[in-house]
């Protein structure tokens, strides 16, 4: 008998009648002789009105009461759904992370998978039983109860389909698959029947909030099929595998963008061999991801630095760095905030060239500056200032004809 994994999201779950029909669902899933493990996220709004309440008690709380806090959403989805189930005639048991065998690093609230220990796991399901299983968090080996981080139930998910050899494991969300860019501000965007696990990747770490980047991850290492389907809508979703297999003469397959976006530049850095090691081992000690970065000579003994980070790290990387000015050697610190990282994305460009210079003289065309640029192999991503995020993605995505053809592409 195959294994089903199915995530359910929290606007899916946000109402006692979306719970309901995500057991419908599940249900139906059983009906047809599978073995089915359901991970969710906290109800609705819930993680954020969590978040609210601790803020009203202590402005910094430590991170491993919030953790502690923060479960608590998980816990209450699992039972309410496994009651739906329950009231639909269906034997279900509601599982939280540890009681689930998800073991992660000693790291509060953004810790990583090391492990999925499935004995209780398999010992249900052979019971007959849905699992019911509390996405977004673990237990460390010493017993401390974490989370993984906004968005980790996707990896709850990816990680136990994974270590059960499932069939496939479904994402249900409030969108019917993955858009080549965001139609709520691209209205021409339109839904790619399947995508590859490099493409996926490369879009989620850029912004695309449909899946977890870890979730991609896993599920590339470990060759778990995924699909990213609506949990109201009854449709065909897109599959996320290794080789495409639609489309391929699409160059660029999505257009991404994020705002909250920040270019700290560190001042009179010192020429010295392990001067960007010092930096970076430092950000990095205090959780700040580092994305585009920029190096530019001022004189023989001295340079420039520049990279992005989110804004919300901005406090944090300014502290950062000035309680380690004397060891990295540099003379000032400036940033630039209200700025948008917006990028295309596409296996295809590898054998294409002239995208970059396609895109470049898109945005000029439309009045657009841009501030800093990354490329990779199947990316190209530019900073531009935030107010214009959004005309910049409409007109790439219009330039690569993505809403034509994958238009056509499906009929």
């Amino acid at each position: 008998m195959e294994t089903i994994v199915i995530k359910f999201g929290g606007s899916s779950l946000s109402t006692t009648e979306k719970i309901k029909n995500a057991a419908e669902r599940i249900v139906r899933i059983k009906q047809q002789g599978k073995k089915v493990v359901a991970v969710v996220s906290a109800m609705g709004k819930t993680t954020d009105q969590l978040v609210e309440l601790a803020g009203q008690i202590n402005a910094n709380p430590a991170k491993r009461e919030m953790d502690m806090l923060l479960t608590t959403g998980e816990q209450m989805s699992i039972s309410l759904l496994s009651m739906a189930l329950a009231d639909k005639g269906v034997d279900a048991i509601s599982l939280t992370g540890w009681q689930a065998g998800i073991v992660t690093e000693n790291i509060h609230s953004n810790a990583r998978i090391l492990d999925v220990k499935t004995t209780v796991l398999k010992q249900k399901l052979d019971e007959g039983k849905v699992v019911v299983a509390a996405g977004f968090q673990g237990v460390t080996e010493e017993g401390e109860i974490t989370t993984l981080g906004r968005g980790g139930s996707d990896t709850t998910a990816v990680a136990i389909a994974a270590i059960l050899g499932a069939e496939r494991c479904f994402i249900c969300t409030d969108v019917t698959g993955v858009f080549t860019s965001d139609p709520r501000f691209v209205p021409t965007a339109r839904k790619l029947p399947s995508i590859s696990y490099d493409e996926m990747l490369e879009l989620a770490n850029l912004g695309a909030g449909v899946l977890h980047p870890r979730a991609v991850e896993f599920a590339k290492n470990y060759g778990v099929a995924l699909e990213v389907r609506s949990s109201v809508e009854d449709e065909e979703g897109t599959v996320i595998e290794e080789e495409v297999s639609m489309e391929k003469n699409l160059i660029v397959r999505g257009v991404a963008f994020e705002k909250g976006m920040t270019r700290l530049t560190i001042l009179g850095l010192n020429n010295q061999l392990n001067g960007l090691s010092s930096i970076f081992t430092v950000l990095a000690d205090h959780q700040i991801d580092v994305d585009i970065i920029i190096q530019s000579q001022t004189d023989t003994d001295k340079t420039n630095l520049s990279f992005s980070i989110k804004t919300k790290d901005l406090e944090n990387a300014m502290e950062v760095l000035e309680e380690h000015k004397q060891k990295i050697g540099y003379e000032g610190l400036e940033h630039e905030v209200n700025l948008a990282k917006v990028s295309i994305v596409g296996s295809g460009m590898v054998s294409n060239p002239g995208v970059a210079a396609q895109m470049f003289q898109t945005l000029a065309s439309n009045q657009i500056q841009v501030k800093m640029v990354s490329t990779s192999e199947i990316k190209i991503s530019v900073v531009v200032n935030e107010e214009q995020m959004e005309r910049a993605a409409q007109a790439l995505h219009e330039e690569y004809k993505l809403g034509a053809i994958v238009a056509e592409a499906v009929k």
